[in-house]
């Protein structure tokens, strides 16, 4: 028996791991977004412009697009006890900056720290999933952690207007910062402080062009919402981004021990994994974004009403996520993949079709469904990336698709942000011919984007070999 396996007894791999990881999984998604329907009350304080306070969220989401492939490729190396404590202990320092912040400076300064931290989360999490849990229960595992993840989605800016209206937003720092120290303990005693056998050097170099690239093109497309792509700041980014990307391209078939193995790119099931996940979370996150955007812009709701549409999608994801796992763990991914995206893609055309109407039911049930086929292909497809990786290229490996998923998390709103404004300008009926009305029609347009995108997507997933959950060797 391994030392790892030893101390997957030790420390226990069942509920009292998950029981750790759910909530750091929670309070990660939800300190992302929850300081959104607070900035204006952050600005009148500070006497800060939209575009200064939109750094309260990009400096967040920076760190954040940039540290995940890190983290994942350090866990390689050092222990996910070491690792964890680290991220919950600069999560908690960001916080407890951010909620004494006496300025806008040192408030983005304690989100960049907060985001440093956060970014381990998410990618720990599954790489413990997948390193301490049983096979069998594998899928079981990342589907509880795709269910916090959902629940933090729909939750963060409810509970970020609400705890903002009546305690202040300082309130949300400290908030996040209680939930780390006390997670601290718990993980500490629940993760092995043993670093896996047969770690070796990587590339530094190679994962800040890897890092600076991503977060580059996060921030320009980000810029170009904001902007206009003719914008110096986001052009510029954009091409510095494209020079990263190709550094290093370039250093990963040139140096002897590269911060991503070529190897991991040659695994068919991973390749289409990565791709799958990008533009699934472009996909999911659209929706997420636009269809509150849509009840209030459309449908004339308040803002905090708008966010109601969204809570059966969240309760949904939140129950149906385990159920899905477990489902993976007995008949394989590609089915369920498959499955999640032909639904991901009818709810899309339904939200194009009917959703921005007199009645807001359309609008909910198109993202319940949305959500739901999006579950349907998350949850089995990082369980196949997972599976389908040596023991020694899973850190990495994950990182990178968990950096690629919050990628498409990043740019997706962005994009169709930009797609939204030119339909506005441009005006004309929407491009889906069965849609009846009018002044929801850049709506339209972007939720029948949303639909395309997924084609692409069910080309890549089907041509994935089946995974069943009983013969993982199937996948190499």
């Amino acid at each position: 028996m391994t030392p790892t396996s030893t101390t997957t007894e030790r420390t226990g791999s069942g509920p009292v791991l998950l029981a750790v990881l759910m909530p750091a999984m929670l309070a990660t998604v939800i300190a992302s977004d929850m300081v959104n329907l607070v900035l204006p009350s952050i600005g009148a304080e500070f006497g800060a412009s939209e575009a200064e306070l939109a750094w309260v969220v990009t400096g967040f989401l920076l760190m954040f697009s940039i540290g995940i492939p890190f983290y994942g490729r350090i866990s390689d190396r050092v222990s996910l006890r070491h690792l964890f404590a680290f991220a919950l202990l600069t999560y908690a320092a960001g916080s407890l900056a951010c909620a004494l912040a006496p300025d806008l400076l040192v408030l983005v300064l304690g989100r960049i720290v907060m985001g440093v931290g956060a970014a381990a989360i998410p990618v720990l999490s599954i790489i413990a999933v997948t390193r301490l849990m049983p096979e069998d229960k594998r899928g079981m595992g990342i589907g509880v952690i795709s269910a916090a993840a959902g629940i933090g989605t729909a939750a963060g800016p409810a509970v970020g207007g609400g705890i903002g209206q009546f305690l202040g937003w300082s309130a949300l720092f400290w908030l996040m910062l209680v939930v780390a120290l006390v997670l601290l303990p718990a993980a500490w005693r629940v993760l092995p402080a043993e670093a896996p056998a047969g770690a070796e050097r990587f590339d530094l170099l190679g994962g800040v062009l890897l890092g600076l690239g991503a977060g580059l093109i996060l921030f320009g497309i980000t810029q170009a919402q904001v902007a206009g792509l003719t914008a110096p700041s986001s052009w510029v980014s954009l091409v510095v981004a494209i020079v990263a990307i190709a550094l290093f391209g370039w250093r990963t078939v040139r140096v002897a021990q590269p911060f991503v193995q070529p190897a991991l790119f040659t695994n068919r099931v991973y390749r289409a994994a990565v791709v799958v996940a990008f533009l699934a979370m472009i996909v999911n996150l659209g929706g997420l974004v636009f269809v509150p955007l849509l009840v209030v812009d459309v449908n004339g709701l308040e803002p905090g009403a708008g966010a109601l549409v969204m809570i059966p999608a969240g309760v949904a994801v939140a129950v149906v996520s385990p159920l899905i796992g477990r489902l993976t763990d007995r008949i394989g991914t590609r089915l369920l993949v498959l499955t999640g995206l032909a639904a991901v893609g009818v709810f899309a055309l339904f939200l194009s079709t009917f959703a921005g109407g007199a009645s807001v039911v359309p609008a909910g049930a198109g993202i319940f469904g949305l959500s739901i086929g999006f579950i349907c292909v998350m949850t089995p497809i990082i369980s196949a990336a997972a599976g389908a990786l040596p023991a020694d290229q899973v850190g990495a490996g994950l990182g990178i698709l968990q950096g690629a998923q919050f990628l498409g998390a990043g740019t997706g709103p962005a994009l169709f942000g930009v797609l939204v404004t030119a339909r506005r300008q441009s005006g004309g009926d929407a491009v889906n011919p069965l849609y009846s009305g009018h002044e929801g029609a850049a709506f339209s347009d972007v939720f029948l984007a949303m639909a395309v995108l997924v084609v692409p997507a069910l080309i890549v997933a089907f041509r994935m070999h089946p995974t069943p959950a009983h013969d993982r060797d199937d996948i190499h």
